[in-house]
């Protein structure tokens, strides 16, 4: 009876420790692929961790080069518009150069202007004082006219003018005859072909305008030629002339 109990608990133990190693084996081999994974895993993981440090030192690496490019395309249109704004300043700056390089010039001529002001101003005086000191002596000849004189002056007749011609005294008889060395008096006009004439130095001169007044027939006069015409002039009255012509 005793020797049947104990056969039968070990037959037990046995029956039921049979399946423990096979459960255990199982677990065992369960768990077996799964480490395999993850050492898979974390082999690829090794393997992918070179590439992602390269990737992310080329990344690193090409940032700074980026960055200038980046920078340089943001300031582009500043530039663009920098460049613009100068070129639009640009025609509006080149007046006022201009005008700054003409400023000394105009200066200059004005301080020279101003210079010659009271050089010109003071010789017109002196030339007006000289011109009125004539009048006054030529005042004062004619008023030694005698009453005669003054008689024959105004009861001679009316002078007829005569056209302008382009006659020409040749140069060497005008310099031995004509000038200002050479005074003379008309006297008095005569009438040839219905026209006042004078003659002097072998020619005939007939008169282009009238006869001014304040001037005598027996005034010393000499006729001079002053810009391409012959002109009767008065020593008495400087500046005061009549136009005249030759007549051939």
């Amino acid at each position: 009876m005793k020797v049947l109990g104990v056969i039968s608990t070990t037959a037990l133990l046995l029956m039921l420790g049979a399946p423990v190693p096979a459960y255990a084996q199982d677990e065992h081999q369960d768990a077996k692929p799964e480490k395999q994974d993850q050492a898979k895993s974390a082999q690829h993981e090794e393997q992918a961790k070179p590439a992602k440090q390269q990737e992310k030192a080329k990344s690193e690496k090409q940032a700074p080069e980026a960055r200038p490019a980046k920078r340089e395309e943001q300031a582009k249109p500043a530039q663009e518009e920098k460049q613009a704004k100068t070129e639009r300043q640009a025609p509006e700056a080149r007046p006022a150069r201009r005008e700054q390089q003409a400023k000394p010039a105009r200066e200059e001529k004005q301080a020279k202007t101003e210079r010659q002001a009271p050089e010109a101003k003071q010789a017109k005086q002196e030339e007006q004082t000289r011109q009125e000191n004539r009048g006054n002596s030529a005042g004062q000849q004619h008023a030694q006219r005698t009453e005669a004189e003054q008689q024959r002056q105004h009861s001679a007749p009316e002078l007829r003018l005569s056209a302008r011609s382009e006659s020409r005294i040749p140069d060497d008889r005008f310099r031995s005859n004509f000038g200002r060395e050479h005074v003379f008096r008309i006297g008095r006009p005569t009438l040839v072909g219905g026209y006042s004439r004078f003659q002097y130095g072998g020619y005939w001169f007939g008169f282009v305008q009238p006869w001014p007044e304040g001037w005598y027939y027996t005034d010393d006069v000499y006729v001079d030629y002053i810009d391409g015409g012959y002109y009767l002039c008065n020593p008495d009255y400087p500046g005061d002339q009549i136009a005249i012509s030759v007549v051939l």
